[in-house]
């Protein structure tokens, strides 16, 4: 039975000002932070460099991996919940506004991290796109096969670019960005960023920006060519989506791997008499980000109200729950 104690909690982001951010997610999002340029929240997070808060409930106030450390049950028995036998929360949930690019840049897999990064997770990530301006576009692999040596030449002469597979993006679309693969979020995209709980990121090439202090954000091509796939790819695909209907609710799968599993919620009881209910098991926590709308998430001792950007956590093995609303929602978990 599920435990009287495990009621979801609405978070509040930490945020993050790189000089490549923009105003949208305050504009579109209303997230109510002074910050400028406000380029990343963290929605769910325990990492260090960026930790969300909870903001309703027992907990309010009190750091999430706080309230985790002391409830290792909310996170559930999935494999993943625990590294050297302590509990954490294996992933991390960003929202991002590119007013212009991110650096050209790769992230390390589990094992090259734990050997040089002083046990660190690596990082294999999902993008969902909440919007594009026209023409906006995202770096993902290189468009033939590159040596270590050529992408030293390429990087000191400012030609990489030219050498990398620039895919045009929209609204809605997915794409699985695996630690190893060489990516770049390009101007004009906005997008939400579910990763392993890691902040390892190598850069191979930064446009030579300098920052408030006139100084270039350095690179990190001995470790980046450790790590990064140097074969030429393919233009990533849209992966196969196939929405499941129920009374008040439609979903679709986005992605499972090993780290985390995204699926899209595209609740509408408006004109239905029969709620929709929303169920966690034993085995893991549920992250529910709202990208459109609004709602209600109500059960036994709880009732949250939820706009567009919100984002709950949702204990494992939670009380009985129902949602109520017009929203889209991504809905996370292990």
């Amino acid at each position: 039975m599920p435990s009287s104690g495990n009621i979801p909690f609405l978070l509040r982001p930490a945020a993050k000002d790189y000089l490549w951010g923009g105003s949208r997610l305050n504009d579109d999002f209303a997230k109510g932070i002074d910050i400028h340029p406000l380029a990343e929240t963290w929605e769910c997070s325990t990492h260090p460099d960026g930790l969300s808060t909870v903001a309703s409930g027992e907990h309010a106030g009190k750091p999430l991996s706080e309230v985790l450390a002391a409830h290792p049950e909310y996170l559930g028995t999935h494999s993943l919940q625990s590294t050297d036998g302590r509990p954490e929360l294996p992933i991390l949930v960003k929202m991002i506004d590119a007013r212009q690019p991110l650096s050209v840049q790769v992230h390390p897999d589990d094992e090259y991290a734990r050997t040089h990064e002083n046990g660190q997770n690596g990082k294999t990530e999902l993008w969902y796109v909440l919007g594009a301006r026209p023409g906006a576009q995202i770096v993902y692999g290189f468009n033939r096969d590159v040596t270590p040596a050529l992408v030293r030449r390429l990087a000191a002469g400012g030609r990489l670019e030219n050498y990398l597979n620039h895919v045009n993006v929209e609204r809605d679309q997915v794409f699985f960005v695996e630690a190893g693969t060489v990516h770049a979020i390009g101007a004009g995209v906005m997008m939400a960023e579910i990763q392993e709980n890691s902040n390892l990121t190598y850069r191979l090439w930064d446009y030579r920006r300098t920052d408030k202090n006139g100084r270039e954000r350095p690179l990190h091509l001995d470790k980046a060519l450790d790590v990064a796939n140097l074969r030429g790819s393919a233009e990533p695909h849209q992966p196969l989506r196939v929405l499941r209907y129920r009374a008040g609710c439609a979903s679709e799968l986005l992605a499972r791997c090993r780290y985390f599993q995204v699926e899209r919620l595209l609740l509408n009881t408006e004109t239905h008499r029969a709620l929709t209910d929303f169920r966690t098991g034993p085995n893991s926590f549920h992250c529910l980000l709202c990208t459109e709308g609004c709602g209600v998430l109500f059960g036994e001792g709880v009732m949250l109200n939820f706009f567009k950007g919100d984002c709950l956590f949702v204990p494992a093995d939670s009380v009985p729950l129902k949602l109520h609303g017009k929203a889209q929602i991504l809905n996370i978990s292990c």
